[in-house]
């Protein structure tokens, strides 16, 4: 996922999509596309402002990556996350369960391993246990029980646990109709808030890790990102 605009950013956000801000000598999308499993069909959605910049990328990758180009040049015209989920679902009349990944994002958890832990049914949530309690109004904290997720809540002031709720999914199909029918009420746009929802109404399970994993969308770690070149230094 790719079609955001960088407001929390600011000014990098108007003339560069966060997913090709590069980190250790190549864009946050590249690691991403290079650690999804190769019998995977891939698609990254972008918008009209970052269509010539993603064609260019996508000259510079070794496996097929299908660019999905929403119909949008402005913030204000932005389908939101959950609403490009929605959009795409419809548009390419998916029907298998989707591995879904901001490309804001960076991790070294292995996604092979990610999906063998998906059960075919119920959604599933990469969550970060290395949280600290100052980072908890930055993030999507969860809590869990067992491997369910139990709570979500977004930004809380204080934490009851320190799992990260990660821009890194699994859907399964059978959830497409609540994700239509959660935009039909004007709800379109944070992921974490749907996957709120989605705790209080499903099932949700989490797949725990603690590599390396930060979001480049938050500015203190750009900042870090740009002075030191790798957050594990």
């Amino acid at each position: 996922m790719a079609s955001g605009f960088g407001t929390r950013l600011y000014a990098l956000g108007i003339t560069k999509a966060k997913g090709l801000i590069e980190y250790k000598g190549k864009p946050l999308v590249s690691h991403i596309v290079e650690k999804i499993p190769k019998d995977f069909q891939v698609l990254l959605n972008t918008n009209k402002r970052f269509e010539a910049d993603f064609r260019r990328w996508q000259n510079t990758v070794e496996r097929t990556v299908t660019l999905c180009i929403e119909p949008v040049f402005t913030e204000n015209e932005s389908l939101g996350a959950v609403g490009s989920l929605n959009y795409w679902i419809k548009m390419k009349d998916i029907r298998d369960d989707l591995l879904v990944i901001a490309s804001d994002n960076f991790f070294e958890f292995s996604l092979q391993r990610f999906v063998e832990a998906y059960d075919g049914r119920h959604a599933l949530v990469a969550v970060y246990s290395g949280a600290k309690v100052t980072e908890s109004d930055k993030y999507g904290i969860v809590r869990l029980n067992g491997r369910r997720i139990v709570s979500f809540a977004e930004k809380p002031v204080g934490p009851a646990s320190g799992y990260i709720a990660t821009a890194c999914y699994i859907l399964p199909s059978r959830i497409y109709p609540v994700i239509r029918e959660y935009c039909s009420q004007g709800k379109r746009d944070n992921l974490g808030n749907f996957v709120a929802h989605l705790v209080s109404t499903d099932e949700v399970h989490a797949y725990a890790f603690s590599d390396l994993w930060f979001d480049i969308g938050d500015p203190e770690v750009f900042r870090l990102i740009q002075k030191k070149g790798d957050l594990r230094k």
